[in-house]
């Protein structure tokens, strides 16, 4: 599941609130407001990938490119996260919110109107975009709204639930949307809630005083995102060209150098997107470590299940993200077990690692999917155990990121963590999708590949190349986590950035 997160911008903490400030008069109307701007957001991170077979089909392009349309979105968002809180203390948080809303429903009505793959992956790259000013703007208009900390903590307790269920509602309305109505519908219909969002954010919030302080750090957003676009563009090239191409390899050092150069900068600049010293402890490491990780093994199984579910065992859009729900399901209960129980009680160092295992014997399981292969017997069962263990990790880890940070740092905390997940979901489809596509390739080597069984094998091997390594991801991930988090039981700072995830 596409777990798109929103962070707070750079201003946006408890500790810096002035407590003179009387609270709004219709702030539970302007949680309505931001919470439908969530869900818009959250939602359009699964609800596009029930649709993708259909838009597949419809648009013609090949299986090399599908990445794109899931990773355009999570790589613009991820990359302009950090950047897009600076802007919403640079212009305003309540400009930057319409502006988000209005760019997002305008790329949705692009993408849904498309003609063709590239104008798809262009509009699914602008909703990106505009998500990472909408996502921070809302967050930090939602902090400073609520002042007293109880209504606070209840207002934070709805947002979470938001987002939480976010990726399940995307899933199932994704189904019910490209069954009954076009796959194109799972773009449009986010004009509905651009529009609610818009009028009441218009009507409601108040203008907010720039930050006439801020600066935007243009060179480390630039140098960043070229990177982490290398990155993607170098593993997705080695489907069509090969790993010694240098349109592989070379793409691949370019990502390289230039996120070296991002990280010389942010000990240069004197407004960093990203300060180092949030990196440097060891809790926080193994956190943001373990976000990418789990991202980038997440992302993958969403995309390959649909396909299999859908074209392997012919079902439905609905039935597919009805497959999905008992994933869900698992994640929020381990997710709350984890928060609630696990993480006070006996520290990250057991907790994260047994979920990376956990996760990795789901991945394992689903190798062994078949033709005829039953719901029942053979889907459910890895997926809750996948569910479970992703659960243990993704909560645990992103409250764990921001935890400790001083206060002036807890919005970028905040962000970077959520840029992390987006990141290793945009890394990690790139590679999955590279590597299963060409285990498809060498399996139709030799063999009739206008045979419509030899199709669904060859198509069987690419899914159960991916599994194999999402299952290698959280192998990995469970190695560093169980190396890099500390004994114990972290310490709680009050202070510390809401964080809100899937």
């Amino acid at each position: 599941m596409s777990q798109t997160s929103t962070p707070a911008s750079d201003t946006a903490t408890v500790s810096m609130l002035p407590p003179s400030d009387a609270p709004p008069r219709h702030r539970w109307w302007i949680l309505a407001v931001i919470g439908v701007a969530q869900l818009m957001v959250v939602l359009d991170a699964t609800i596009v990938n029930i649709a993708l077979p259909s838009a597949q089909k419809d648009l013609g392009f090949s299986d090399g490119d599908r990445q794109w349309v899931v990773t355009a979105y999570a790589l613009a968002f991820g990359s302009l996260l950090l950047l897009g809180g600076r802007t919403a203390d640079l212009f305003g948080r309540k400009m930057t919110f319409l502006v988000g809303l209005v760019g997002f429903a305008g790329a949705s009505a692009l993408g849904g109107a498309a003609t063709s793959f590239e104008m798809l992956v262009t509009a699914r790259a602008a909703q990106g975009v505009f998500g990472a000013l909408l996502a921070p703007a809302a967050l930090s208009l939602l902090t400073v709204t609520f002042t007293d900390a109880k209504e606070r903590a209840k207002a934070f307790g709805v947002y979470g639930a938001i987002a939480g269920a976010g990726g399940a509602i995307g899933l199932l309305l994704g189904g019910l949307l490209t069954e009954h109505l076009d796959w194109r519908w799972t773009l449009y219909v986010n004009l509905v809630f651009a529009a609610v969002a818009f009028v009441g954010g218009a009507l409601l919030l108040k203008r907010t005083t720039r930050d006439r302080t801020a600066t935007l750090d243009i060179p480390g957003a630039l140098l960043v995102g070229g990177g982490l676009f290398c990155l993607v563009y170098g593993f997705s090239n080695a489907e069509s060209h090969d790993w010694s191409s240098v349109q592989t390899w070379g793409y691949l050092l370019a990502g390289g150098i230039l996120l070296a150069a991002f990280t010389w900068w942010q000990t240069r600049s004197t407004h960093p997107l990203l300060p180092l010293r949030v990196l440097l402890d060891r809790n926080r490491g193994a956190s943001f470590v373990s976000v990418l990780i789990s991202g980038a093994g997440m992302f993958g199984v969403f995309l390959f299940l649909t396909y299999y579910l859908q074209q392997s065992l012919g079902y439905t859009p609905v039935k597919t993200g009805l497959a999905f729900l008992p994933m869900v399901a698992g994640l929020m209960l381990a997710s709350t077990l984890a928060t609630t129980v696990l993480i006070p009680r006996i520290g990250p160092k057991p907790v994260v690692p047994l979920g990376m295992g956990l996760a990795a014997a789901g991945m394992v399981w689903l190798t062994s999917l078949d033709l005829n292969s039953t719901y029942t017997t053979d889907v459910l069962p890895p997926l809750v155990i996948a569910g479970l263990g992703l659960g243990l990790v993704m909560p645990p880890a992103m409250s764990l990121a921001v935890a400790g940070v001083a206060a002036e740092d807890s919005g970028v905390a905040s962000a970077a963590v959520n840029t992390m997940q987006q990141v290793g979901g945009s890394l990690g489809t790139a590679l999955l999708n590279t590597l299963s596509t060409t285990a498809v390739t060498n399996y139709l080597d030799g063999r009739d590949a206008q045979d419509p069984v030899v199709l669904a094998r060859a198509g069987l091997e690419g899914y159960s190349t991916a599994y194999w390594w999402s299952a290698a991801f959280f192998a990995a991930g469970l190695v560093i986590s169980a190396l890099l988090y500390r004994r114990g039981v972290p310490a709680q700072d009050p202070d510390a950035a809401p964080v809100v995830h899937m």
